[in-house]
């Protein structure tokens, strides 16, 4: 009788759910840190000046979940895996980092002759990553390095730091942002960051920044990527906060130049619950600031996958 009044329970369940549809899934916020710690200009690689231990108490001060390094030497990324492992950060402390070299290591090269380039960190386990070299500028071989969640494949978290040379700027551009919708039309959730060396007002932006974002700071948009700092009303909206150490006056309301930027698409993003904050460098390397950029963190909140606005197949 037991048994049977269990199995009628449970097709009564089955039915009721059926009839009303499943529970909606809550959309899920992800912290995010980005920093461009200048590691060969201002550190020549060291691994011992105080660069570390500040980034390290930054990530997880921050709470992040994901974190973001431009302007990296191979052994302060070495250094920056052994100390968050010793801080308990990663879930699986042997799968939760990866790096990309722009400049080989080479004797007389920067980074002391070790390599130099780009990492990403993550608290859950990694999947395999995708290393993509984009537009040559005649300088430095620049990459986008991106790497899905090893348990949640349609998860991807990506890094780049683009040029400065004015000619590539565009192209490479291009290349990142067309990258992130072809992740997106094959079913995956995005999150990219990065030293963009461009701010949010440029022109050359309007194309990839979402038409939901048209301020007087940052206007002309016809794109449909968000920045995490695009909506504070606090902070010269549209533009959001400075991202240089320096103080120099620039960005349209005159409170800082911002280059760098947590990016994803306006279809999966959450913008009431999401934010962004560029903080002070560290001054604690050698009584100095630890890089000439800010840190910057901010809140990304994306919808549930099957509620998108692309069909979700693809690569699984």
């Amino acid at each position: 009788m037991i048994v049977r009044k269990m199995a009628w329970a449970l097709v009564a369940a089955t039915l009721l759910t059926s009839l009303l549809g499943a529970p909606a899934r809550a959309a899920v916020s992800h912290r995010v840190w980005h920093w461009n710690v200048a590691g060969n200009t201002m550190h020549k690689g060291s691994t011992t000046d105080g660069l570390i231990p500040a980034a390290v108490s930054s990530i997880t001060g921050a709470r992040a979940v994901f974190a973001s390094v431009n302007e990296l030497c191979q052994q302060q990324f070495d250094a920056l895996i052994q100390r968050l492992r010793t801080a308990g950060w990663p879930e699986d402390p042997a799968n939760f980092a990866r790096f990309e070299a722009t400049i080989p290591g080479r004797a007389g090269g920067p980074c002391q002759g070790k390599a130099y380039g780009i990492g990403l960190f993550s608290k859950k386990p990694l999947g395999a990553a995708d290393r993509i070299t984009l537009p040559y500028d005649g300088n430095e071989p620049r990459k986008l390095l991106c790497a899905p969640l090893r348990e949640q494949k349609r998860l991807r978290f990506c890094t780049t730091h683009s040029t400065f040379v004015d000619a590539f700027r565009l192209p490479q551009l291009t290349a990142i942002f067309e990258r992130m919708d072809a992740y997106r039309a094959a079913g995956d959730q995005v999150i990219v960051a990065g030293d963009f060396n461009a701010a949010p007002n440029f022109e050359r932006m309007n194309r990839f920044y979402s038409s939901q974002v048209n301020t007087p700071n940052n206007d002309g948009n016809t794109g449909h990527f968000r920045e995490v700092d695009d909506a504070d009303a606090a902070a010269c909206p549209g533009y959001g906060e400075g991202t240089l150490q320096k103080a120099d006056g620039g960005g349209p309301c005159r409170t800082g130049t911002k280059i760098d930027m947590i990016f994803t698409h306006d279809g999966d993003y959450v913008a009431a619950s999401s934010s962004g904050d560029a903080r002070p460098s560290p001054t604690t390397c050698a009584g100095n600031a630890c890089s000439d950029h800010r840190i910057l963190t901010g809140t990304v909140t994306l919808r549930p996958l099957e509620e998108g606005a692309v069909a979700r197949a693809g690569n699984g």
